[in-house]
């Protein structure tokens, strides 16, 4: 099975670049409508703007323009150093939400929420 998680963004651009700069990856897809991350050989992240979904699905789904900073999804990323992914995020522009802490289902784990309202997790 190939997973392709796909966010929706009020700015294609800078989320593009965004996720590259934290990811340390290079768009495997860059086109008006969509930019793709290869993040494992079975997952790519997808970034879609808001107004192509809409476009798309039309009045079957809320107005994701409305929705923005509403936390609408989470990104689970488990990697080797959560404190560094972290604070890249911040650095990049993400706000913090809970710093890396040891969690009661075994993982040290810190979450941000990006500038759509997507939770970002990052974990080990």
């Amino acid at each position: 099975m190939v997973v392709h998680t796909i966010l929706y963004v009020a700015d294609q651009k800078k989320s593009r670049d965004f996720y590259g700069a934290l990811l340390g990856l290079d768009p495997v897809l860059d086109v008006p409508g969509m930019t793709e991350f290869k993040l494992s050989e079975s997952h790519t992240l997808g970034l879609m703007p808001e107004a192509g979904i809409k476009r798309l699905l039309g009045d079957k789904i809320a107005d994701p323009t409305k929705t923005n900073g509403i936390a609408r999804a989470e990104l689970y990323l488990h990697v080797e150093n959560p404190d560094t992914m972290f604070a890249e995020a911040l650095q990049l522009g993400a706000r913090e939400l809970s710093p890396v802490l040891e969690r009661n289902w075994g993982d040290r784990a810190g979450y941000v929420l990006d500038f759509d309202g997507h939770v970002l997790a990052f974990s080990s």
